[in-house]
């Protein structure tokens, strides 16, 4: 309990930081981490279902059409690292098909949301250890020594990397890389390139629930920071950026005002935006050297038949030419 304790204080003081610097730039920008709260973490669930969204439903038949060769890849008794586990439903597919998994070790900064998907896999799945980290994944952080060395398995499902700038993704992926070990193997979820309006639909969905999604962050940061801004006077977009090859999302002033946050004032012009998250969309061929600068070698490509989404599967470098050189002398 203690440790819950902790961490939310700490989280509580990197938000407050975070928002006072984001708001503070010329480009007002706040982290994406931040829009996953419990409620934050509830409507991005809702949103998973929503006809417009072609991710979730695309990635999850991926996983349920190809989760035996997944479970191959990943190997017996394996320690399975899930990255912004979220509600952890995708996870269950694979866990399901792992042969003899050894631990389940989901990791979120949302304390809340994260306890209630480690409750539901323990009784999903009574004989696997769940032990959740609270922390913010995409900084460095260590795995707690209780938790075995190997053999262990990084899972990303969702796209959450194109979440993440390039050095930032890099950093992560280096980081799964020292968190596996050198016999480990990752199992990675990124959206592809498509046409923008299929794109652009699936952040500013009809229903407005995206747009109810990014204007929580503003009822966060009132509730949180002891902040004023006036919900109604700002507007959710979603734009399509060429030259970073991603979808943008942004809250609108729809009027010249003033807002107080954490003691500190700050003014919005009519039509100057937050810059709340970036969703990079990729190629093949851009993960697969984004991976092999990080130190892991591409061993599987699964996708669906429209080529929407991919799926990842990667080994370390040193296993992949460990099992290169047990083959040529077989």
């Amino acid at each position: 309990m203690l440790d819950l304790v902790e961490s939310k204080l700490s989280q509580h003081e990197a938000f407050r930081a975070d928002v006072l610097a984001g708001l503070s730039q010329r480009q007002k920008t706040l982290p994406s981490r931040w829009l996953y709260d419990q409620r934050g973490s509830e409507l991005f669930e809702e949103i998973t279902h929503l006809d417009e969204y072609y991710l979730t439903r695309t990635e999850t038949a991926i996983l349920r059409r190809h989760a035996g060769e997944m479970a191959a890849l990943c190997g017996d008794n394996v320690v399975l690292l899930e990255y912004g586990a979220g509600a952890g439903i995708k996870s269950e597919i694979l866990i399901d098909a792992l042969k003899a998994p050894r631990m389940y070790v989901p990791i979120d900064i949302a304390a809340d949301f994260l306890a209630q998907t480690a409750e539901r896999v323990r009784d999903r799945f009574p004989g696997l250890v769940t032990r959740p980290i609270i922390t913010d994944f995409t900084a460095d952080f260590d795995i707690p020594s209780d938790i075995p060395a190997h053999p262990r398995a990084a899972f990303f499902p969702g796209s959450t990397l194109g979440n993440l700038g390039g050095s930032e993704a890099a950093a992560l992926l280096r980081r799964m890389r020292e968190h596996v070990g050198d016999h480990g193997e990752a199992i990675i979820g990124v959206d592809l390139r498509k046409d923008v309006a299929t794109l652009i639909a699936a952040y500013d969905d009809r229903r407005g629930v995206t747009a109810e999604f990014n204007l929580n962050l503003l009822r966060r940061i009132n509730r949180e920071l002891e902040g004023d801004l006036d919900i109604m006077a700002f507007a959710h977009e979603a734009r399509w950026n060429e030259p970073e090859s991603a979808i943008e999302m942004h809250l609108v002033s729809r009027k010249p005002q003033v807002a107080t946050v954490a003691g500190r004032s700050f003014a919005f012009a009519q039509g100057e935006t937050i810059h709340t998250e970036t969703c990079r969309k990729f190629d093949i061929a851009a993960l697969t050297h984004a991976a092999q600068r990080s130190g892991w070698r591409v061993d599987r490509i699964w996708s669906d038949p429209a080529e929407l989404f991919a799926v990842f599967g990667l080994r370390t470098e040193a296993r992949a030419l460990r099992l290169s050189s047990a083959a040529a002398q077989a």
